[in-house]
């Protein structure tokens, strides 16, 4: 199976759900963008990290490894290893000098363990091109259709896969993942219909 390396790109409030982050994840040499929503607390621990704060006390990802480091424990990677009901599903390979582990984590938890223990990240070719898209720089002359993105969420069944391909780079331009993540689920939708 070909693994795909993966760099957090940042965090960004969702468009789609309220009181909801997207975290979003860019392919390593690649212009592949997958943006996974994630919750307050979960934006915050990953957040402080990037932006590399110091909270007075640790926290809970903090605290673990620390615990992990006093007993020669390392991340070894994380790997987003399925998406399964619109969930991200993720393996941490952790390793001493005499034992190997992987245990299940939900991906939040993985990338915040991730960018504290200096682990890659990584997921399946198949997963990258079923929940990302395409970051491409924009068009000149696509000022105008601003609109097509202001009414990204009324009913894509009525827009042609071309549109949808354009409201999909609006979005991505102005950095709306969490909406152009389900643009791209409507093109894919539109596109598996015509093969039917």
């Amino acid at each position: 199976m070909e693994r795909v390396e993966l760099n957090v790109m940042g965090i960004t409030y969702s468009q789609v759900q309220q009181g909801a982050y997207a975290l979003v994840l860019a392919q390593v040499d690649g212009p592949y963008r997958i943006p996974i929503v994630v919750g307050i607390a979960e934006a915050q621990a990953i957040a402080v990290r990037l932006e590399n704060i110091i909270p007075p006390r640790p926290m809970p990802h903090d605290l673990f490894v620390s615990m992990a480091h006093a007993f020669g424990i390392e991340l070894e990677d994380v790997f987003i290893s399925r998406f399964d009901e619109g969930v991200f599903l993720s393996e941490l390979t952790f390793r001493s000098e005499t034992t190997e582990v992987v245990l299940d984590s939900r991906t939040s938890d993985a990338v915040a363990l991730a960018l504290r223990m200096n682990a890659p990240i990584y997921t399946t070719r198949e997963i990258m091109e079923k929940t990302g898209f395409v970051m491409n720089d924009k068009p000149d002359g696509e000022e105008d259709e601003q609109s097509d993105a202001a009414d990204v969420g009324n009913g894509y069944q009525n827009c042609s896969i071309g549109k949808l391909e354009k409201m999909l780079q609006m979005c991505v331009d102005n950095e709306e993942y969490e909406i152009a993540a389900e643009i791209k689920k409507a093109i894919d939708k539109k596109r598996a219909e015509h093969k039917g």
